[in-house]
């Protein structure tokens, strides 16, 4: 770890603390050089494997642009669209596993804006799970509407609405 003062390439940890998820380990070091003290995160890395085979870093804000598209002209804020991708990444990686599917970032995605708005929901879902006819849409508001807002009952429909 280079000093961000100095460069030096020597540093000792003072003190290391983790975060209350989990998520990270914040690690306080001092200079070896110049005596300085800094701060440093360190955090798991989570890599997403597309259809494709290709890997890359999970990122939230993928997350958060893809949402948007379905979220459009829907009192959704900024700030709903933060909290879902953060509720996303916390659900991946309590999975403990440092490779995923991108299939399994697009599950984790659909419990959270079912709760934050049906109909951007649904438009995700359609595109998520290529709905082909009025058929499908009319069976997801169906099973929306069975369901009710009980978030169990969905994540037990989930299977069903959601695989072809």
């Amino acid at each position: 770890m280079h000093c961000p003062f100095c460069r030096h390439e020597d540093s000792r940890v003072v003190d290391s603390r983790s975060l209350d998820d989990g998520s990270a380990i914040r690690r306080r070091r001092q200079c070896q050089s110049c005596g300085k003290r800094f701060t440093t995160m360190e955090t798991t890395a989570l890599t997403v494997v597309k259809r494709s085979g290709v890997a890359e870093p999970f990122d939230r804000s993928k997350v958060i642009n893809g949402v948007r598209k379905a979220c459009q002209g829907r009192p959704v804020t900024n700030d709903d669209l933060a909290m879902l991708a953060q509720e996303v990444e916390e659900t991946i990686r309590a999975t403990g596993n440092a490779e995923v599917d991108a299939h399994e970032v697009g599950l984790a995605i659909l419990d959270p804006l079912r709760r934050l708005d049906q109909v951007a929901y649904l438009r995700f879902a359609s595109v998520y799970q290529d709905f082909d006819s009025l058929d499908d849409f009319a069976r997801a508001v169906e099973e929306l509407r069975e369901a009710g807002n009980r978030p169990e009952t969905v994540r037990a429909l989930q299977p069903r609405l959601f695989t072809r």
